[in-house]
């Protein structure tokens, strides 16, 4: 078992109910606990299924150089890259709006 860390924005009530059910909701939008590899892989099968337009971030602990991995998905400016064995986050561009 590892410690899992899921912080959700703009995702639907049912998601946010079927995290609730295996991780405690620390703060809006924020789930943690301690969950075994096969837990964790059904609760990013749920994320993947309900997150609609929003977007989700899960870490967990592992033996790795970090210590954590993590995985991403829906729209959202920071993603992840690996460079030299390491996972690491990418910021994209802002989005600009003005008319030029």
């Amino acid at each position: 078992m590892a410690m899992t860390v899921v912080v959700t924005e703009t995702v639907p009530d049912r998601l946010r109910g079927r995290l609730a059910i295996w991780l405690l909701q620390v703060r809006a939008g924020v789930y943690v606990g301690d969950v075994s590899k096969k837990i964790r892989e059904m609760i990013w099968q749920q994320c993947e299924t309900y997150c609609d337009e929003g977007n989700i971030v899960m870490a967990w602990a592992t033996n790795t150089e970090s210590g954590f991995d993590f995985q991403t998905i829906g729209k959202n400016r920071r993603h992840p890259v690996e460079l030299d064995g390491l996972r690491l986050v990418s910021f994209l561009p802002a989005e600009d709006n003005t008319d030029l």
